[in-house]
């Protein structure tokens, strides 16, 4: 087999071509030959000649210089027709072309992603098609991943579907994040909605509204079960005044078990801090 590597208007024949691997990095060898030639103002070495490649060393020897065309024996193709690509006809290929895996890199990259968060998105098109599709709807690019990597992939893995047979749609997974973000529901009650938007479709709205999960974000309303908790469990409430502080986990736990998880974990903190910061 052999292959031909044209640079600077010199065509360099290289012979023992025994695979396409072989082909590669014999093409990146005179790729790096030529260039330390050149950078070595030695680029009157470069001439027109045949090479043999030795797997051996991996490099490429000269085997004989020839002067011009003639002694390649270069003759026309007939059946292939000669082929003139104008600038724009290139143009317009170039932008019917899909994004290519490094450049969405990059562009996920610039969001502030991780590194991990960048590959796992950029390298399946659909789960990057879906998280394109979240953003268009003005879901925030770190939320969104979050999600798709998180809840959605785990469930979409037990369930051993692939993301573009959720039915769960960019649009809903955008009105959740939005929902979280302006206090109607907490991250614990996306988590449950999160599963039926995957499994059964439906909208944000409708499945907050038939689940009753509004999140309680009224103040009286929190510290009215902040107050019912501390007095149903006076022990603890001494442990917590004896210094044993990590109990106001446990508090929390207790106000959100009592509101199923509908409590403002912002507000049920601040009143819940207030309230033993005052019993101390």
């Amino acid at each position: 087999m052999t292959c031909f590597f044209t640079s600077n208007f010199w065509q360099v024949e290289i012979k023992n071509m025994n695979s396409f691997s072989a082909i590669s990095r014999a093409i990146d060898y005179e790729i790096s030959r030529q260039i330390l030639l050149h950078k070595g103002s030695q680029a009157d070495q470069i001439v027109q000649e045949t090479r043999l490649w030795d797997e051996s060393s991996q490099k490429t020897f000269t085997m004989r210089k020839k002067e011009g065309l003639a002694d390649y024996r270069y003759f026309p193709e007939p059946d292939l027709p000669e082929v003139v690509l104008t600038s724009e006809y290139i143009d317009e290929i170039r932008n019917l072309m899909p994004e290519l895996p490094e450049a969405k890199r990059r562009r996920y990259e610039n969001m502030g992603l991780s590194m991990q968060d960048v590959i796992f998105l950029a390298n399946d098109d659909k789960v990057a098609h879906f998280f394109d599709s979240t953003l268009e709807h003005g879901a925030d690019a770190k939320l969104a991943a979050n999600w798709i990597m998180g809840d959605i992939t785990a469930y979409l893995k037990d369930e051993k579907l692939s993301i573009d047979e959720s039915k769960l749609t960019p649009l809903e997974l955008s009105e959740m994040i939005a929902y979280i973000k302006n206090g109607t529901i907490s991250g614990k009650i996306a988590k449950e909605i999160v599963v039926d938007l995957i499994a059964k479709g439906g909208t944000v709205k409708s499945v907050i509204e038939e689940k009753d999960l509004v999140q309680i974000a009224d103040p009286a309303a929190i510290e009215a079960m902040v107050d019912q908790v501390l007095a149903d469990n006076p022990k603890q409430l001494e442990q917590y005044r004896a210094g044993k502080t990590k109990l106001q986990g446990y508090f929390a736990g207790q106000v959100m078990k009592a509101s199923k998880g509908k409590a403002s974990p912002v507000l049920l903190n601040k009143i819940l801090g207030e309230k033993l910061k005052g019993s101390c």
